[in-house]
């Protein structure tokens, strides 16, 4: 019976008003308690913390975030739609996220670089450098030039959220996007299954700096080991292809030369967006023996799965990524949520059969 008179009915919120009552004070003097702010004896302070214990109090984080008026300014700096399609359900994400975080102050200032272009993510991210901002989100394509500003993240406190490409060591607040060495290895499987029991492969990065690029490099070793497990490393031969479109040679003059230096490639694993420019390549050369596997739902790409040049696509839920990194900073700025330092999205296969059901989904 003495429990009933203490405690609040089983279910309903445990209110600063509640402590004040068991603790025979002020709820002024509670709120001081537990924000940690003005002088109170020690005693009423210990008195109030342990009843705060005892009661399970959590505080109101929604409402306290709704009345604080406090703005919190968040950088976003990612690739430019402009430049590539791929970024531009990243930046849909990101605004979509902003939209349903204003109310609680979040205001976001999106920052755009050429991603083929090293200096224009540096140029991007010094502009991020030169302005204050509570929390970064960054799409950090070029390895090299990324981690000088890591580190000055690091040394001024500054939070940042990494989407896209996992750059583990500079201890980010999280990382949000897929595991690039697990979707090698299910591009693998997925070839594997697809061809004879001896062929010639090829991984094709295309318009990439690979040296600076570590997704592609842990995509493109994911997808060698499997071939390179017992009873698949003899019978599977795998090619490494770099295209440039700033090359002397066209793409599709590069690409028949490795196709004709190689004789009959019986698969092709692109490690980007642009699964297309091959589909083009084998549709115009009658190489439907030729099995395609590429990534991301853009249009281009979705025009050659449902025409069967492409086989299979990887989804990597790019508007998800922009998505979860602002709501990751939220949760840090302002709900002071601690959140797991990585969120892996699913590697969901996407064939001709299925994909409308994916683009319900993201309408």
């Amino acid at each position: 019976m003495g429990l009933k008179k203490t405690l609040p009915k089983i279910g309903n919120m445990i209110r600063i008003k509640d402590i004040a009552e068991k603790a025979n004070v002020s709820t002024g003097t509670v709120d001081r308690i537990l924000h940690n702010r003005g002088r109170v004896a020690e005693d009423v302070r210990q008195r109030v913390l342990e009843i705060a214990e005892e009661l399970n109090y959590k505080p109101n984080l929604l409402a306290r975030a709704l009345v604080s008026n406090k703005t919190y300014h968040v950088a976003a700096l990612i690739a430019d739609p402009s430049e590539d399609s791929y970024w531009q359900a990243p930046k849909e994400g990101i605004e979509k996220a902003e939209d349903e975080l204003k109310q609680y102050g979040i205001r976001i200032t999106k920052f755009f670089f050429d991603p083929v272009d090293a200096d224009s993510f540096s140029t991007a991210a010094n502009k991020v450098v030169s302005k204050a901002f509570d929390g970064i989100l960054i799409a950090p394509l070029f390895y090299r030039q990324s981690l000088a500003y890591f580190n000055k993240w690091r040394r001024e406190n500054i939070p940042f959220v990494l989407f896209n490409t996992h750059i583990p060591d500079y201890e980010p607040l999280m990382y949000i996007g897929q595991d690039s060495y697990q979707s090698g290895l299910l591009a693998g499987k997925l070839l594997h299954y697809g061809c004879s029991e001896t062929a010639t492969l090829a991984v094709i990065h295309i318009e990439e700096d690979i040296l600076n690029s570590s997704h592609l490099i842990h995509k493109e070793q994911g997808f060698k080991d499997y071939f390179a497990q017992d009873g698949l490393a003899n019978r599977y031969e795998i090619l490494q292809i770099d295209l440039q479109s700033n090359s002397q040679q066209t793409i599709p003059q590069q690409l028949n030369h490795y196709f004709k230096s190689a004789g009959n490639i019986n698969g092709v694993f692109v490690t980007n967006s642009k699964a297309y420019i091959i589909a083009e390549y084998i549709q115009q050369r009658k190489l439907q023996h030729i099995k395609l596997v590429g990534y991301d739902l853009i249009e281009r790409n979705l025009h050659y799965l449902n025409s069967d040049m492409i086989s299979f696509l990887i989804n990597q839920n790019p508007k998800g990524q922009g998505y979860w990194g602002v709501q990751a900073l939220a949760d840090h700025l302002i709900f002071k949520k601690k959140n797991n330092p990585i969120k892996y999205l699913p590697l969901d296969i996407i064939t001709k059969e299925n994909l409308h059901y994916y683009i319900e989904a993201d309408s």
